[in-house]
């Protein structure tokens, strides 16, 4: 708080260093090592390579902290985690791979010490560009590392409560930033699902289920009848989704339907904090459940994916859509058509979720009720928009990916250009 009180009373413009470039570590990159793990290759001899270094004391920061995404692209999180707090406690910045040695643009991304889901993965946007990405780590309580030269720079840290403090921080030095800063801090503030639901409260065509904060002895006080649900919020009822605070990916993600399986649900989870929602059926008429991933890149949404199942609790990982040409059909029509159908159907509740959440780039997970209206389960600066995907299994997702990709380049060159006529 001292510090943070400190840099709030300091106005002075920041400084972009001489050595900043100089100071920059060489990565591969998330989106390398995540490319090469969706494809099937064993990063294992990368790991006990990069560890053999370490052991004899030639290993640079870049590689050491893919190292840590490594570690935790093979499920050693925690691990992949230590890593990345030895390696911070020295180097911030980081240089990820440019197609090009004389890059048209360059941009800073203002990240946070978290896990591999907790920053944007802005690689995966920008790789096919003659971008140049350089990542600064904001470590909450210790001195900003020096700024390299960039031309417009973009916050990549989440809503959560790890990122928090970080978020904090970046929203202190937003006002004094020399360039142009996307994602404003204050707003990505809004994105965890509690405050999420009252800032999209009341729009028109659009149903977004209350999501309630919950600690562990609240629930297991409803569990064991000490408590009820209508205690927490008017209208609460049976079936309710449960889910740990920050938790992604469905990880902890549960319909409970009574007060016994809440129980047993608690019995087999260590987290103290819980997010609580009533359940809703957005089945279709088939029976089946259909979800999308929307992007927004500078107001303007774009098909993400679309995921099919016969489960309520999709992610396109469990869907099986790799598997079923029927779904990957539908798909195709879905992003095929998405201005025409989906999008012009929804578009004042796009257009309002675009002007209340107010970032330049987010993206959002939704599905429609029976009403036929828009139902918003998420949205988030962080989720995965990529082309990793098979062109010879997925052959109608790289040209929408590529629109995805191109819109966000188009943004952030627009930034920087209408920066530097200000500045001229």
């Amino acid at each position: 708080e001292l510090l943070l009180g400190k840099l709030s009373m300091d106005h002075r413009p920041l400084e972009i260093a001489d050595n900043g470039n100089a100071l920059r570590a060489e990565r591969i990159g998330f989106a390398k090592l995540a490319q090469l793990a969706f494809d099937g290759c064993d990063l294992r001899p990368l790991l006990q390579e990069t560890l053999r270094k370490i052991d004899e004391g030639t290993a640079s920061a870049g590689e050491t902290i893919d190292l840590s995404v490594i570690a935790q692209l093979l499920g050693n999180k925690q691990a992949g985690l230590d890593i990345q707090t030895q390696v911070l406690s020295f180097q911030r910045l980081f240089r990820s791979p440019c197609v090009s040695v004389n890059p048209t643009l360059r941009v800073l991304a203002l990240a946070a010490a978290m896990d591999v889901g907790g920053n944007t993965p802005i690689e995966f946007l920008i790789e096919d560009f003659d971008i140049e990405l350089t990542t600064l780590y904001v470590v909450p309580g210790t001195p900003l590392a020096p700024l390299p030269d960039h031309d417009v720079a973009i916050v990549v840290a989440s809503d959560s409560e790890e990122c928090r403090d970080a978020l904090k921080e970046m929203a202190q030095l937003a006002s004094r930033w020399p360039r142009p800063l996307l994602n404003a801090p204050h707003r990505v503030a809004n994105l965890d699902r509690d405050k999420l639901c009252r800032l999209l409260r009341g729009v028109p065509g659009l149903e977004i289920p209350d999501t309630l904060a919950a600690t562990r002895v609240w629930l297991e006080g409803l569990a064991s009848a000490a408590v009820a649900l209508t205690d927490i919020s008017d209208g609460l009822a049976f079936p309710v989704i449960v889910r740990p605070r920050g938790s992604h990916a469905g990880v902890g993600l549960a319909k409970v339907d009574d007060r016994s399986a809440l129980a047993g649900y608690l019995a087999e989870r260590t987290e103290q904090d819980f997010f609580v929602s009533p359940f809703i059926d957005y089945s279709s008429t088939d029976g089946v459940f259909r979800k999308y991933r929307i992007a927004f890149v500078d107001g303007r949404p774009f098909a993400g994916h679309m995921a099919i199942a016969e489960r309520w609790d999709i992610w396109y990982l469990n869907a099986g859509m790799t598997f079923d040409s029927d779904k990957r059909r539908e798909e195709e029509k879905f992003m095929r058509d998405f201005d025409t159908d989906f999008s012009l159907r929804h578009r004042d509740a796009l257009c309002a979720i675009s002007d209340r959440v107010g970032l330049d780039y987010f993206t959002i997970d939704c599905a429609e009720n029976k009403r036929g209206e828009l139902l918003l389960f998420e949205a988030d600066n962080t989720a995965v928009v990529h082309n990793m995907d098979s062109p010879d299994v997925f052959p109608y997702k790289a040209p929408h990916m590529r629109m995805i990709f191109d819109a966000f380049a188009r943004m952030l060159h627009r930034r920087a250009q209408s920066s530097a006529e200000q500045a001229a």
